[in-house]
C-alpha cells in the first residue's frame, strides 16, 4: 500500500526521539499534556493521519493507513488525529495547529464525539462547520472519519506539505538515518511531487473548465437572444438617452462575456463572464421597464433555479427533495409555478452521474454561481451541498474551489506561521462558537 512502508520508518525514527523529548520534559509543571500535543504533531508532520495507542480500538493501523493514502493521494491538507475519549480538550485545536505549524484543515475525533477547525485559507468558519454537520449522524468512527476526509478533499484550498513526502515509499532505511541523503533525495522528491500535483491540477482545471464552457456558452447564447427578441433601436420613436444608455450596457456586457470566455483559461476566470451576463440582463429588465412606462426595477440577485431567467422578483419559499425548507430569490413564472404546487423549473447539467442541478454538478460550478450571485446570497441556501460548503466565505466563486488548483495569496500545505490566525482554531471541542454541533445545518437536499 503506497505510503505504509514510509510511514512505518518515520515513526520509527520520530518515537524515540519524542520519547526523549517526554522524559525529559516530564518534570516541568503542566508539560505532560503540552507533550502529547507536540507527539501527534510530530507524527503529523511526516502523515496526515494520527492514532493515540490508547483510542487503536476506534480505527484500526489498517484503517488509519487507508485513510492516510487517501489523503496523500489527493495531495491536500487534511489532518485527522484520533484520541481517546478523557485527552484534554482546552486549546487542543489551537494547540495542535501550533505544534504541527502546518497551514491545513484538522479533523479530531476524541472518543465518540468529533470537531474540526481550519486556517481560513484553507476554509471557511461556516465550510468548516458545514462539513462537520454533515458527518454527525455516520456511524462508527471509520465511516465518519473517511466521510469527512472524502467532503474535505472536494473542500479544502492550498497543497498537502512536502514533508508528507519525505524519504519516499522505496527509500531505504540507511538513506533515512543518513542525513545527507535525506537532503538530497528529499529535495528530488518535493520537487518531483510538486510538479506531479501542479500537472494534476493543471489537467482537473482545464478539464472542468471544458465542462463549464458549454454552460456558459449556453448562458451567452439565450442572453444574445434576448438582445434580439427586445427588438431595440436607438432612434425609435420614443427612445431616449437613458434607453439608449441601457441598451449600450447590454450590448456591452455581451461582447463582454464574449471576450472574457474566449480568454478565460481557469474554471475561477468563468466568474467574470457571468457577472457580465447578469449586468446585462439587468440592463435590459430597465430598458424593458422604461419602454413600457413602468417603475424601473429594484437590483435582485437572478431566479435561483435557473439565472437564464433574469433577474428575480420576489423570494418564495421552496422545500427541495430531502433538505429543509428556506426562502430563495425567483422569477415570476417560478414563483406561480411554486404557488400552484408545481416544480420549479431548475437548470441541470450534465455531470458523469447523468444531468444535475447545477448546485450537485461539481466545483467547477462555483465561479459560475458566484458571478451571478455575488455578495454571499447562496451559501445558506445550499447548505449540504457540494457548493454550499466552499460558498461559505465572503469571496466565494472568486477562487476555483474543492481542491483544484491555488486559489490566490498563501496557498497553504507547507510548514509556516505566517497564516496561523489563533481565532481560526479557537473555541471549545464539539459544538463551540461556530463549529460542530449541527444547528440548523446539514441535512442538504
Amino acid at each position: 500500500m503506497k505510503g505504509v512502508r514510509a510511514r512505518f520508518l518515520i515513526r520509527l525514527l520520530v518515537a524515540p526521539v519524542v520519547a526523549a523529548l517526554a522524559v525529559l520534559l516530564a518534570g516541568a509543571p503542566g508539560a505532560q499534556a503540552q507533550t502529547g500535543v507536540s507527539e501527534i504533531g510530530a507524527v503529523l508532520r511526516e502523515s496526515p493521519v494520527y492514532v493515540d495507542p490508547a483510542a487503536s480500538d476506534l480505527l484500526s493501523k489498517s484503517d488509519a493507513d487507508a485513510l492516510a493514502d487517501k489523503i496523500e493521494d489527493a495531495g491536500e491538507p487534511v489532518f485527522v488525529a484520533v484520541l481517546p475519549a478523557g485527552y484534554p480538550t482546552e486549546n487542543l485545536f489551537q494547540n495542535l495547529r501550533t505544534e504541527t505549524g502546518i497551514t491545513g484543515l484538522y479533523g479530531v475525533r476524541l472518543g465518540d464525539r468529533f470537531d474540526a477547525r481550519a486556517d481560513s485559507s484553507v476554509l471557511s468558519r461556516q465550510g468548516v462547520h458545514n462539513l462537520v454537520t454533515a458527518v454527525q449522524g455516520a456511524g462508527d468512527p471509520k465511516a465518519q472519519l473517511n466521510d469527512f476526509v472524502d467532503d474535505a478533499l472536494r473542500s479544502v484550498r492550498g497543497s498537502a506539505p512536502s514533508s508528507w513526502d519525505s524519504g519516499g515509499g522505496s527509500a531505504p532505511t540507511g538513506a533515512l538515518i543518513t542525513a545527507g541523503a535525506v537532503v538530497v533525495i528529499g529535495g528530488a522528491g518535493v520537487y518531483a511531487v510538486s510538479r506531479r500535483n501542479r500537472h494534476r491540477r493543471e489537467a482537473e482545471q482545464r478539464a472542468a473548465l471544458e465542462r463549464l464552457r458549454v454552460v456558459v456558452d449556453e448562458d451567452i447564447t439565450a442572453f444574445g437572444e434576448e438582445l434580439d427578441r427586445l427588438d431595440f433601436h436607438p432612434a425609435e420613436p420614443g427612445a431616449d438617452d437613458a434607453m439608449r444608455a441601457d441598451y449600450e450596457r447590454a450590448l456591452d456586457a455581451y461582447e463582454q462575456a464574449k471576450t472574457y470566455m474566449a480568454d478565460a483559461r481557469r474554471p475561477e476566470d468563468v466568474r467574470a463572464v457571468t457577472q457580465a451576463v447578469e449586468d446585462g440582463r439587468f440592463s435590459l429588465a430597465q430598458l424593458a421597464a422604461r419602454r413600457e412606462g413602468r417603475p424601473l426595477p429594484e437590483r435582485r440577485p437572478p431566479c435561483f433555479f435557473d439565472p437564464r431567467h433574469g433577474p428575480s422578483v420576489a423570494d418564495a419559499t421552496w422545500t427541495p427533495p430531502g433538505g429543509a425548507t428556506r426562502q430563495v430569490p425567483v422569477c415570476a413564472a417560478d414563483q406561480a409555478r411554486l404557488s400552484d404546487g408545481l416544480d420549479p423549473m431548475i437548470r441541470e447539467v450534465d455531470t458523469d452521474q447523468g444531468r444535475r442541478p447545477y448546485w450537485d454538478a461539481g466545483p467547477a460550478y462555483g465561479p459560475w454561481a458566484g458571478g451571478y450571485f455575488g455578495g454571499g446570497i447562496l451559501p445558506g441556501l445550499l447548505v449540504g451541498t457540494m457548493l454550499g460548503s466552499m460558498m461559505a466565505g465572503p469571496a466565494y466563486g472568486a477562487g476555483y474551489g474543492t481542491g483544484y488548483g491555488d486559489f490566490g495569496g498563501y496557498e497553504g500545505g507547507d510548514v509556516s506561521g505566517g497564516d496561523f490566525d489563533p481565532g481560526d482554531f479557537g473555541g471549545g471541542f464539539g459544538g463551540g462558537g461556530d463549529f460542530g454541533g449541527g444547528g440548523d445545518f446539514g441535512g442538504g437536499f
